[in-house]
């Protein structure tokens, strides 16, 4: 059976996910989606150009923050302490990071949970409406 991914309309899909969040969120500078599955930065849109080597890093760090060996190790044990063994809900489903001059936004999809979208704005956001207006866009879009 073909996965979501495999069909025509996902990568339409994820390309008007990218650009309604680099419109909606607020203060955002880049927006993108990673797929964990193979490690991939999917597509992307950002103001400034970044060199190929730091949005392939972006990849990989999404990949360590949901699915390093300790983040799957506190899921499984949380999952055992509460009778889920074998259930493949994951328990960690948004991720803010804060830099010096940036604010980071990871939120996995609904549907895929191998699918995660990544928003970065400027650091003065209202980090409340950051979280709602992403939320609002990653549930209309249903990947």
């Amino acid at each position: 059976m073909a996965t979501k991914r495999m069909t025509a309309g996902f990568s339409d899909q994820v390309m008007s996910l990218v650009k309604t969040l680099r419109t909606d969120a607020p203060d955002c500078v880049a927006a993108g989606v990673v797929d964990m599955a193979t490690g991939m930065l999917l597509a992307y849109e950002t103001v400034d150009n970044h060199p190929p080597e730091v949005l392939d890093l972006l990849a990989g760090a999404t990949l360590d923050l949901y699915q390093g060996r300790t983040v799957v190790m506190i899921e499984d044990l949380w999952k055992e302490r509460r009778g889920q063994v074998g259930d493949d809900a994951h328990y960690f489903q948004e991720i803010l990071v804060n830099s010096d001059h940036v604010t980071h936004l990871f939120v996995r999809m609904t549907e895929q949970q191998d699918v995660v979208a990544v928003v970065v704005c400027r650091k003065s956001v209202n980090v409340g409406m950051l979280l709602a207006q992403v939320r609002r866009v990653v549930r209309e879009h249903n990947l």
